[in-house]
C-alpha cells in the first residue's frame, strides 16, 4: 500500500480526500502493527503519515472526525479478521497514545502548554521507552487474574497464559513489612516512605501497564533457531516480541525468553496512598514487580533532555531497544488536574529518537569482492534517510542470509542502520512484492575478473581465488590506508583505484614509493592536496605495531588480536618467525588465529611487502613494557577515554599503551567509565566525564599510571 506523503497545500475536495486517504493508511498500518505484528512501514514513516493528518485537521478543523486516528490511540480492537484470536478485555481504565516530541524546542513547547494548567513547579520523571508490546497486568488480592495487551486502548486481547511464562512477571504480590527486606532493589535516588500502620498491605485490585519486550540476545537466539528450522526470520525484537505473545500455545510463547518492565498503574483500589510517580515506581520494585533501573527525577526540562541524550547515546549498550524516552509530570495531583486528550494524557510525553530503519526499495543485488577475495551480496536501494544519514546501500551477508530472508530484486525491504555499523536489510514485506518475482541466484564468477567463485565446505561465503583480482588489490590497499589501520588521510578509493588502474600500487608497500610528483601527474590533485597526502603518508609511518599487523589483512586478526601480538611478542619479526605454540601462548590467540598468523608470513608476496614496510621507515616495533614487575596488569580492569590531543603521542600510541597494561580503551564515556585522557582540545567527553564525576587525567598522570 502507498504511503506518500504529500504536500498540504490542496483545498477543498482534493484536501479532504487527502485526509481520508491518509485516515485508511493509518488503520491500515495500524492493523498491520497491532493485530498481525507484520508492519509494512517503519515507525518514522507512521509518525509522518500521523503528523500529516494532524496537521491538515489543526489547520483545517472542519474535517476532523470524532474516529479519526489522530483522536485515539493507536490500534485496533480484536477483530474476528483476524488470523489468531484471543477473548476480548476490557481495560478498567482506558490505555492512551503518547504525543511525541522530536527534538528539545518540541518538549519545551510541552513544558509551556503545562504552565498555562499548572503554574506551580513541576517535577518530572524519565524513563527509557522500550520499543516492545504496551500490556496490563490484573491483580486482585495479591494475585495475577488477567494480562492483555492495549488494543485500541480500551479493549484488548487476554494474554494470560503467555504472560504467565515470563520469568519477570510475578503471580503474586507479596510487599514487604520492612523497606527492602524482600531484597528488592531500590530506585536510585528515591526517597523514603514513611510507615504508616496497615498501609503497606496489597490493594484489592490493582491493573499495572507495562512493556513486553525481547532482550537483543534472546532475539538473536530466536533468529538462530528460526533459521535453522528453515522459518521466516523475524525483522527486529518488536515484531519478535509482538508475535511471541500472541500465540495460541503458550509453550511457544514460554521458549522465546520474553521480558517485562512495568511504569505505572492503570487502575487501583486500596493500598497505601502514592502522592508521586517516583513513590509509585518504588512500590512497584518492592511489590516484586521489574522497574527498569534506568529511571530518573529530574526539577526541569533541561535535565530531562540531558537524560534523553544520554539515553541516545547509550542506546546499543542496553542490551534491549529503545526508541526514545518518555518524560511524566512527577505529581499525581498535577496529572489529575492536567487530564487527557481523547488520545493521549496531558502529562506525558515520548521524545522519539531519530529512526534506525525505514523502508525502501531494493533495485539491485550486486556482488563485491573484498581484500581477501570474499565475494559479498549488497543491495543497491533507493536512497533513504535513516540512523542519521542517507543509506543507498546495505549489506546482505552472504547467499545463505538472501536465501533463508529470501530477499528479491523489486522487493520492498525494512533498512537498519543501528550507530555507526553498516546498513543492513533486515527483511522483505513480501505483501508489496511486485508479481512475477523471482528468487535472486549467487553468480558463478567474479565480476572483476571472471574468475570462478568457489564455497568451500563448510564456508558461509564464496572467493574469489584469483589473486591478482583487481578488485582485491584496490581494497587491500584501502583496508591498509584505513581509519583504524594506518589511518592515511586522503588515500581513498577513486585514488587508489587510479593508482592501481596505472600499476603504480600492487600492494600496500608501494605506497610509501610514492611522490609528489606521482600525484600531481593524477586526476584533480594540486600542490596543497599533494602535499597534504605525501605528509599524511609520512605520518603513518609512525603507527603503532599494531595499526601495521590490522594493517596487513591476516585473517581472523583484528584489533584486539594485533594489540596482544604487538605487546607480548615485541617486533613483527618476533611474530613472523614464531610458530603456532608460540602465537598460542599469547593470551587472547587462539589456534585459529596463530595458524593464520603463521599462513600468513609464509607466503613470499606477504614477506615482500614487509620488506617493503622495512625499507620506507615505518614502525615494526611493539610498545616498550614498563620496568614495573606484572606491568601487563597494571590497568587490568580500568576503561578509558581519549579525548583531545595529547602532545607527547598520538592517540594510536596512548592507546596501545594503556591496552599493553591491561586496560580497555572507550569511545564514551559513561559511569564505568575509569579515567577519562584530556589533551588539548577536549571535546564534549570531558563536559560528559565532569557530569558523571568519572576522574580526568592530563599527560603526564596518565604516564605515571602506566608507569606503577
Amino acid at each position: 500500500m502507498d504511503t506518500t506523503v504529500t504536500g498540504e497545500g490542496d483545498t477543498g475536495e482534493g484536501l479532504a480526500a487527502r485526509v481520508e486517504e491518509l485516515r485508511e493508511l493509518i488503520d491500515h498500518h495500524n492493523r498491520r502493527y497491532y493485530e498481525l505484528d507484520d508492519p509494512e512501514v517503519s515507525d518514522a514513516e507512521y509518525d509522518e503519515l500521523v503528523g500529516e493528518l494532524a496537521r491538515i485537521e489543526a489547520d483545517h478543523p472542519e474535517l476532523v472526525t470524532e474516529d479519526s486516528p489522530t483522536r485515539r490511540p493507536g490500534g485496533a480492537a480484536p477483530s474476528p479478521d483476524a488470523p489468531i484470536t484471543f477473548s476480548p478485555v476490557t481495560h478498567l481504565v482506558p490505555m492512551l497514545s503518547l504525543d511525541n516530541a522530536f527534538d528539545l524546542s518540541g518538549l519545551l513547547a510541552w513544558g509551556k502548554r503545562l504552565e498555562r494548567l499548572v503554574p506551580e513547579p513541576v517535577a518530572f520523571v524519565g524513563e527509557p521507552k522500550l520499543d516492545g508490546l504496551a500490556v496490563s497486568l490484573t491483580y486482585q488480592d495479591g494475585r495475577l487474574i488477567r494480562a492483555a495487551t492495549r488494543g485500541d486502548g480500551v479493549t484488548g486481547e487476554d494474554v494470560t497464559a503467555n504472560v504467565l511464562t515470563i520469568d519477570s512477571v510475578p503471580r503474586h504480590l507479596q510487599l514487604p513489612e520492612i523497606p527492602g527486606a524482600r531484597g528488592v532493589p531500590e530506585i536510585p535516588g528515591a526517597r523514603g516512605v514513611p510507615e504508616i500502620p496497615g498501609a503497606r498491605g496489597v490493594p484489592e485490585i490493582l491493573e499495572v501497564r507495562g512493556e513486553v519486550f525481547m532482550r537483543l540476545a534472546a532475539f538473536e537466539e530466536l533468529n538462530r533457531r528460526q533459521a535453522e528450522a528453515e522459518k521466516r526470520l523475524f525483522a527486529n525484537p518488536r515484531n519478535a516480541a509482538a508475535g511471541s505473545l500472541r500465540q495460541l500455545d503458550p509453550a511457544v510463547t514460554a521458549s522465546r525468553n520474553l521480558s517485562l518492565y512495568v511504569y505505572g498503574f492503570g487502575a487501583r483500589e486500596g493500598g497505601r496512598p502514592l502522592t508521586t510517580h517516583w513513590e509509585t515506581l518504588e512500590w512497584l520494585a518492592e511489590a516484586g514487580l521489574p522497574v527498569n533501573e534506568r529511571v530518573e527525577r529530574f526539577t526541569d526540562l533541561e535535565g530531562v533532555h540531558r537524560f534523553a541524550s544520554s539515553m541516545l547515546e547509550q542506546r546499543h549498550d542496553l542490551g534491549y531497544d529503545v526508541d526514545g524516552a518518555v518524560v511524566k509530570v512527577d505529581d499525581l495531583e498535577q496529572r489529575r488536574r492536567l487530564g487527557a486528550t481523547s488520545k493521549a494524557p496531558r502529562w506525558a510525553i515520548a521524545f522519539k529518537f531519530p529512526p534506525e530503519e525505514k523502508t525502501t526499495l531494493l533495485k539491485q543485488i550486486f556482488v563485491s569482492i573484498g581484500r581477501t577475495g570474499r565475494a559479498t551480496p549488497f543491495a543497491e536501494l533507493e536512497p533513504v534517510f535513516v540512523g542519521g544519514s542517507t543509506v543507498a546501500r546495505a549489506t546482505l551477508h552472504n547467499e545463505d542470509e538472501v536465501a533463508r530472508k529470501d530477499i528479491r530484486e523489486g522487493d520492498t525491504v525494512v533498512v537498519r542502520k543501528a550507530g555507526d555499523v553498516i546498513p543492513q536489510v533486515m527483511a522483505p514485506i513480501p505483501t508489496r512484492r511486485p508479481p512475477g518475482s523471482v528468487p535472486w541466484t549467487f553468480p558463478a564468477c567474479c565480476p572483476e575478473c571472471d574468475g570462478p567463485l568457489v564455497r568451500l565446505e563448510g564456508e558461509a561465503d564464496r572467493y574469489c581465488v584469483n589473486l591478482e583480482c583487481p578488485a582485491q588489490r584496490v581494497q587491500r590497499v584501502l583496508h591498509f590506508a584505513s581509519r583504524g589501520a594506518m589511518d592515511i588521510e586522503g588515500l581513498g578509493e577513486k585514488l587508489v583505484i587510479q593508482l592501481c588502474q596505472r600499476d603504480l600500487v600492487k600492494d600496500a608497500g608501494d605506497i610509501y614509493s610514492l611522490s609528489k610528483a606521482t600525484f600531481l601527474d593524477l586526476e584533480r590533485f594540486a600542490d596543497k592536496s599533494a602535499d597534504n597526502l605525501v605528509a599524511a603518508i609520512e605520518a603513518s609511518k609512525s603507527r603503532p605495531l599494531a595499526k601495521v599487523l590490522v594493517g596487513l589483512g591476516i585473517r581472523h586478526v583484528g584489533p584486539t588480536a594485533a594489540v596482544a601480538l604487538a605487546a607480548e611478542l615485541g617486533h613483527i619479526d618476533h611474530i613472523a618467525g614464531a610458530g603456532v605454540e608460540d602465537l598460542v601462548a599469547v593470551e587472547g590467540i587462539g589456534p585459529i588465529i596463530a595458524e593464520s598468523v603463521q599462513s600468513f608470513f609464509a607466503e613470499e608476496r606477504n614477506r615482500d611487502v614487509v620488506e617493503k614496510l622495512r625499507a620506507a621507515g615505518v614502525n615494526l616495533e611493539g610498545p616498550k613494557r614498563p620496568a614495573t614487575a606484572g606491568a601487563g596488569d597494571l590497568l587490568a580492569g580500568l576503561t578509558f577515554v581519549l579525548t583531545g590531543t595529547l602532545a607527547g603521542m598520538t592517540r594510536d600510541e596512548a592507546q596501545a599503551a594503556i591496552e599493553a597494561a591491561g586496560g580497555k580503551v572507550s569511545g564514551s564515556v559513561s559511569k564505568k567509565t575509569a579515567y577519562v585522557v584530556a589533551g588539548e582540545n577536549p571535546g564534549s567527553k570531558l563536559d560528559k566525564a565532569e557530569s558523571l564525576g568519572v576522574p580526568v587525567l592530563d599527560e603526564d598522570a596518565l604516564r605515571a599510571l602506566l608507569e606503577g
